[in-house]
This record gives C-alpha cells, sequence and structure tokens, in this order.
C-alpha cells in the first residue's frame, strides 16, 4: 500500500480535566521535517509530539498544532492565612478594649480582610499531560494516515494505468525500430540505382551499410531496460511501504532509456513515439512526488 505525503487528521478528547485539540497536516518534502506549535507552558510535551511523528511518518513536512485547555478553569486551592488572620482578630480585641467598644468579631468580618486566605493555582502533573498529549496526537495520526493511504490508494491506480501505456509506447518502439531499417535500406537501394543508372548494384556493399545503420539506431537494449524497470516499479507499488525514493531513482532511470532511444531515432513515427513516452514520464515523476 503507497501513502501520500500529503494529508490532514484531527483528534480531541477530555483526559484529566484537560481538553486536548491536535491537528496533523502535511505537504511533500524530500525528508522529514516536523514542526510542533503548543502552548509554551506545555513545551515539555513537544518531544512526546515528535516522537509520535516520527513512529507514523517517513517522508514530509508535517505540522502539528496542540491546543490545551483547562476544563472549568484553572484549579486552585483556598486556605486560611493562620497568622494574618491572628493578626487582625489581636488587633480588632485591642481596639475593643483600648475604646470601650463592644466586641462584635465574627468570621464574615474577618474574611473581609486583605490576605486572610491563601488562593494558589494547583500545581500541573506535567508527566501525565505530557502522556496525554502524545495519546491524543497519536489519534490524530491514525486519522492523518487513514487519509494519506486513501490519497496513496488513488496514487497506486494513477501511476499503473500511466505505466500500462509507457509499455505499449515501448512495444510500439520496438514493432518500429525493425522497418526503419528495411526502409532505409530501400531508400539506399534507389538511390545507388539512381546513381549508377543500368550499372550492376552491388548488394553486398548495401547489406554492410544497411547493417551499419541498423547498429547505430538499434534500440533493443534501451527497450528491455524499459521493460525491466516497468516491472521493478510495478513490483514496488504492489508491495507498498515508503518506496517514494526508489520510484524516484527508477524514474531517472527510464528517462535516460528513452532520452537515449530519442537519440537514436531516424524516423519521424519513432521520435513522436519517444515525445509521448516523455510526456508519460513527466506524468509519472510528478505523481511519484507525492509518495511516501
Amino acid at each position: 500500500m503507497l501513502n501520500s505525503m500529503t494529508g490532514y487528521g484531527r483528534a480531541e478528547a477530555m483526559l484529566h480535566q484537560h481538553s486536548i485539540v491536535v491537528e496533523v497536516r502535511s505537504v511533500n518534502n524530500r525528508y522529514l521535517d516536523c514542526n510542533v506549535r503548543l502552548p509554551r507552558i506545555y513545551g515539555c510535551a513537544e518531544d512526546a509530539v515528535v516522537s509520535a511523528v516520527k513512529e507514523s511518518v517517513s517522508r514530509g513536512k508535517v505540522d502539528v498544532n496542540v491546543t490545551v485547555d483547562t476544563a472549568g478553569g484553572e484549579a486552585v486551592t483556598v486556605s486560611l492565612n493562620q497568622p494574618v488572620a491572628a493578626g487582625y482578630l489581636k488587633a480588632l480585641r485591642e481596639m475593643g478594649e483600648t475604646f470601650g467598644l463592644r466586641e462584635d468579631i465574627s468570621v464574615s468580618l474577618l474574611s473581609r480582610f486583605p490576605d486572610v486566605f491563601r488562593v494558589e493555582k494547583v500545581p500541573e502533573n506535567l508527566e501525565q499531560l505530557t502522556e496525554d498529549i502524545g495519546a491524543v496526537t497519536r489519534m490524530a495520526l491514525a486519522d492523518f494516515n487513514a487519509m494519506r493511504a486513501r490519497e496513496g490508494e488513488k496514487l497506486a491506480a494513477d501511476l499503473l494505468s500511466r505505466l500500462d501505456t509507457l509499455e505499449a509506447q515501448t512495444l510500439q518502439v520496438e514493432a518500429r525500430s525493425p522497418e526503419t531499417v528495411a526502409a532505409y535500406r530501400e531508400r539506399l537501394t534507389d538511390r545507388i540505382r539512381e546513381v549508377l543508372e543500368d550499372k550492376q548494384i552491388d548488394e553486398s556493399r548495401i547489406l554492410t551499410e544497411a547493417a551499419i545503420f541498423a547498429d547505430k539506431v538499434a534500440v533493443a537494449e534501451e527497450t528491455v531496460r524499459l521493460h525491466s524497470h516497468i516491472a521493478q516499479f510495478r513490483d514496488m507499488v504492489a508491495k507498498g511501504g515508503v518506496i517514494g525514493r526508489k520510484l524516484d531513482f527508477l524514474i531517472q532511470e527510464m528517462n535516460r532509456e528513452t532520452n537515449t532511444t530519442g537519440s537514436k531515432c531516424n524516423d519521424l513515427a519513432l521520435s513522436t513515439i519517444v515525445v509521448d513516452m516523455k510526456a508519460e514520464l513527466e506524468k509519472i515523476r510528478e505523481q511519484v512526488q507525492n509518495v511516501e
């Protein structure tokens, strides 16, 4: 199964009072380039996210966006600041004794004074949060990889279809090549007959010239290698996996054989077929750039 290098995935989960959302998207790239965006205070989770990406992706420019929200606001604890409360209580009683006031001190009264209570944010368990972010990232990557696999199926079908076209064109070259030699021999015979008029034609010389020409325009080696490369290409697509670079190498080799075939062409029909082959190879090359 082929995987495309382009895709998108998203996952959302509520874990340990945190709402975590992870989005993953990627585009083509020669190597794996992972960029993670997450709240600065949770930067400790970046390595876990990158590690999860590396487990699932081999090539491509991958952008991961992580958002974390605390359910119901930040968790806090409220406690009595006993030294401060005791100080206020003592001061109030001294005030009553000094000025002869009736003592009407109450909890409600003391609670109104500053700093009687301590309000502290509960420390977050960053280790647990890192695990949770990693878990949601893997969920998003599963969605992301499912999309890449669907795109990969379409890529494989298109590549195989274009390979069929390329192979048919290669067969046309093989069928046409002997005809060019026969046509050359016929033209050579006609020209010699025109020059010599009624004189006897040296058949052995014509055969020699035709053999030299046939050797110059012979494309059997190139077409045999093209068939081999096409077979290897099909086999790799069938096996799947991370094969983008290997396919790219095969495309270069097929281009080389096609260019050599084109340089040997001394026939308009053959030249036209080779031009079509180059056009088809370029389309295949463009599609291969999307394969992981």
